[in-house]
């Protein structure tokens, strides 16, 4: 039987946190959903490094249709929620729906995977994360400790229903951790 996968986000999200998962789930024939506060196509970015700025840049990535609005998602109907980073969780965790269905996925023990900045939407059901082991993009630190969260210094972790991954560079150990965790797979291979 085929498995439904969440994928949650919005305009300005890491273009490859969004594809990358996407794309791994059809592969996998894995149903994939993606849903955004508003039916729209999404505008990705891409974050990167210059050698001479001490954070990082960001430019327009390739557009992406959501399939739903988060308020016609009930998170019941799915097997496994994947949250991106980049800049869309910081205006998607307002969204008394998007912590709803966080919410569900943690109270219930389903895979959740989370990346990047990706964990902001988990800080606001803190409830639920507290004394929870992630790793989360460096900067996301302070948030995720002040959710009760313990920050793990690693590129990838698993606690639990839960997988996080630093960022876009961890995505294939992510998955397969993801991936492990709906049961399609016996063992990671690389």
């Amino acid at each position: 039987m085929s498995k439904n996968v969440l994928i949650i986000t919005g305009d300005a999200a890491e273009a490859l946190e969004v594809f990358y998962p996407y794309y791994r789930c059809i592969e996998e024939n894995i149903n994939c959903t993606i849903a955004s506060p508003v039916k729209k196509k999404l505008q990705t970015v891409v974050h990167d490094f210059l050698p001479e700025m001490e954070t990082f840049t960001e430019k327009w990535a390739y557009k992406i249709e959501s399939h739903a609005s988060v308020d016609e998602i009930n998170p019941a109907d799915y097997d496994g929620l994947i949250i991106p980073g980049g800049r869309a969780p910081e205006y998607i965790r307002m969204n008394p729906k998007v912590q709803e269905i966080a919410a569900h996925f943690l109270k219930e023990n389903k895979p959740l995977g989370v990346i990047c900045h990706g964990q902001l939407v988990l800080t606001t059901v803190r409830e639920y994360i507290k004394g929870r082991e992630m790793t989360a993009y460096t900067a996301c630190r302070p948030e995720v400790e002040a959710a009760g969260a313990i920050y793990v210094e690693k590129m990838l972790h698993v606690d639990g229903n839960i997988v996080s991954g630093h960022a876009w560079p961890d995505l294939p150990g992510f998955m397969r951790e993801f991936f492990k965790l709906l049961n399609i797979r016996e063992k990671a291979s690389v």
